[in-house]
């Protein structure tokens, strides 16, 4: 019974060595066909390439949709380049003082020429009589000849008083308001200034800017409040700097009731007519790498490219930018991150292949 007992388990044990020894030979062939096939596997999740010199990235519409890799045509647009600047409300009491100073001297003037035409006709009258049989002693005559000198060096000295005041005017003003300033009728301009209707702006533009140009403009706004824009019309060259900022000055005048003599506000100018086409590109299209900002453009169903961009002008809806990228060009607004990751996750791959 023993006997029999230990041959069973004898046979048990060779049989399970046998199974054991099969298994681990036929095994081999499909481990390593396995190990193989998760290669070949591993070897696909690459999906960067090189194209003319150009990194790819290869993404299917299906993997597209479930990473929520989005893509937006760019739009066309223009820009005019612009400098900004300061300046300040300028109080125009001396202009006024200056302008009724010299109004004062013409109505002197005015005075005087009358006075000298009524002693002129007196003094032809007296002559007259003088010649007539001395019905008018020389006496008389000579007293209104120096009526008549006297009216005519009086002229002459107020003359020259309302000359010197335009040419303060025009000194501390420049031609065009002390044209305004001279004129007897006031203008419509200095009318509202006068009002306080508009305010006289005065501005610093580098000594490199284009000379403003007749009916142009600028945008300003307090410096304190800068959100409060508003037009401001171009006047005339101001003829006096500004003592903190060096530059060209120049003044202009606006229509608003916030600004008030002495302020300080900031001015953006355009620096010439001419327009520069280019596109727009959005905030959420844009990545930092190194320093730099880049865009990933869709090439293709299902390609991607990154591409290098600039940022030096900024707009309300994102960059001007002028380059590569144009108008419907297609770039990623959400998931260009996982674009990046999968572009240097491919060059660590590489690495360890070699």
């Amino acid at each position: 019974m023993n006997r029999k007992l230990a041959i069973i388990i004898g046979l048990q044990a060779f049989l399970i060595v046998v199974l054991f020894w099969l298994l681990a030979f036929y095994g081999k062939d499909e481990f390593e066909a396995m190990s193989e096939q998760s290669e070949e596997e591993i070897e696909t999740i690459n999906r960067v390439a090189n194209k003319d010199g150009a990194t790819i990235i290869s993404i299917s519409p299906a993997a597209q949709k479930q990473s929520d890799i989005l893509t937006s045509p760019l739009k066309a647009s223009s820009h005019q380049a612009s400098i900004s600047t300061y300046g300040n409300v300028v109080s125009i009491d001396s202009l006024i003082e200056l302008r009724n100073r010299y109004l004062a001297v013409k109505s002197e003037i005015d005075v005087l020429k009358a006075t000298l035409s009524h002693d002129k006709s007196e003094f032809e009258r007296l002559k007259a009589l003088n010649q007539d049989n001395k019905n008018v002693s020389d006496k008389a005559l000579a007293g209104a000849a120096a009526n008549t000198k006297s009216d005519e060096t009086k002229i002459t000295a107020a003359e020259s008083n309302a000359k010197n005041i335009s040419d303060s005017i025009r000194q501390l003003w420049g031609d065009t308001l002390a044209q305004h300033a001279i004129n007897p009728k006031t203008s419509n301009l200095l009318q509202a200034l006068i009002s306080n209707k508009r305010v006289l702006i005065q501005t610093t533009l580098p000594f490199d800017a284009a000379e403003p140009k007749q009916n142009s403009s600028i945008m300003i706004a307090p410096t304190a409040a800068p959100s409060h824009t508003m037009s401001a019309q171009y006047v005339s060259p101001a003829p006096l700097t500004n003592s903190t900022i060096q530059g060209k000055t120049y003044f202009y005048h606006a229509v608003t009731n916030e600004l008030r003599a002495g302020m300080q506000i900031n001015a953006t100018t355009a620096t010439s007519t001419k327009k520069s086409n280019g596109v727009i590109v959005p905030n959420n299209a844009i990545i930092w790498y190194a320093g730099k900002p880049w865009v990933y453009q869709k090439t293709g169903a299902d390609q991607f490219s990154r591409k290098p961009i600039h940022t030096n002008i900024e707009v309300d809806d994102g960059w001007f930018y002028q380059g590569h990228l144009k108008a419907n060009d297609e770039v990623v607004i959400s998931g260009a991150q996982l674009l990046l990751s999968e572009e240097f996750k491919s060059q660590i791959m590489n690495e360890n292949d070699d």
